[in-house]
């Protein structure tokens, strides 16, 4: 086997290896138990302060007080967060305004994969 032929069996093994380990992320969908869980564990989290909001948690808690990001939901009760990004969608509404509560629910659902 020359050179060339073993570099390429190699980086296909690597490739295929990759390929095996890896879980696909793009069929993952947070479920009502994974919101209910996060909003949950926010209000402890923030609570214990071990978490620091971005600007865009500022901004977007300020849009929320506003009203410009809150809407009803049949699958929740109370007014949720409707979004595409996953680690806001499904957020209590409430506790939306909170800019320390949206960094907790978004470090909860990365944790969860998300």
């Amino acid at each position: 086997m020359t050179r060339l032929d073993k570099v390429v069996t190699v980086l296909a093994l690597i490739l295929l290896g990759s390929l095996a380990t890896t879980r696909m992320a793009d069929g993952e969908v947070p479920s009502s138990a994974d919101f209910a869980a996060c909003n949950a564990a926010a209000p402890h989290t923030v609570k214990a302060g071990t978490v620091s909001p971005t600007m865009a948690d500022h901004a977007r808690a300020d849009r929320v007080r506003g009203g410009a990001l809150a809407t009803n939901s049949p699958d929740f009760p109370g007014t949720v967060i409707e979004s595409a990004d996953p680690q806001i969608h499904g957020m209590e509404a409430e506790g939306a305004k909170n800019a320390s509560y949206q960094a907790a629910y978004r470090a909860c659902m990365r944790r969860k994969g998300f």
